[in-house]
């Protein structure tokens, strides 16, 4: 089963740029040399973008290798496929690393079971149950990230296809 999707490297600082190619190069198993360009978004950092054809747990690969670099803010997405749903990942130095079930029009889907645990934590006072849904989507993840992606608009994208 394949799918494809988009790599989103928001900004990183110049000298993780190799390492960020050379672990997304052995999740894609190809050298991967990015269009690295200037992320006004936050001075001294650089951005990228990846498009992307794998399997389908390639999406979870990219963001486990990439997961934890203190100073990468990143996103990775994937399609929804025959028999698999889609996915996005979504990673800040500030709140680590987010995760989402997407569905084909690309939005999210939340399990039974983390809606059920967001209205037993407004329950027990631990945050108003709009916060934990908010949280359950995704949204300080997105407007942490946001001006990251404004500043990316019509940055060039280039396609990697996974050798399978």
């Amino acid at each position: 089963m394949t799918t494809r999707g988009v790599l989103y490297l928001h900004s990183a600082p110049r000298a993780l740029c190799p390492h960020v190619e050379w672990a997304v190069g052995g999740v894609l198993d190809t050298r991967v040399s990015l269009d690295w360009t200037r992320q006004p978004a936050a001075p001294g950092s650089w951005r990228a973008e990846l498009s992307w054809q794998g399997e389908a747990a390639t999406a979870s690969r990219l963001a486990s290798a990439l997961r934890g670099w203190q100073l990468l803010r990143f996103e990775v997405t994937a399609e929804p496929g025959a028999g698999c749903e889609g996915e996005r990942y979504s990673s800040t130095p500030e709140l680590g690393i987010f995760h989402a079930v997407t569905g084909i029009h690309g939005d999210i889907l939340i399990p039974e079971d983390r809606l059920r645990s967001a209205l037993l934590r407004a329950r027990m006072g631990e945050g108003p149950l709009e916060a934990e849904i908010s949280r359950l989507l995704g949204k300080p993840w997105d407007d942490e990230l946001e001006p990251f992606r404004h500043a990316g608009e019509g940055a060039p994208v280039r396609w990697l296809h996974q050798v399978v």
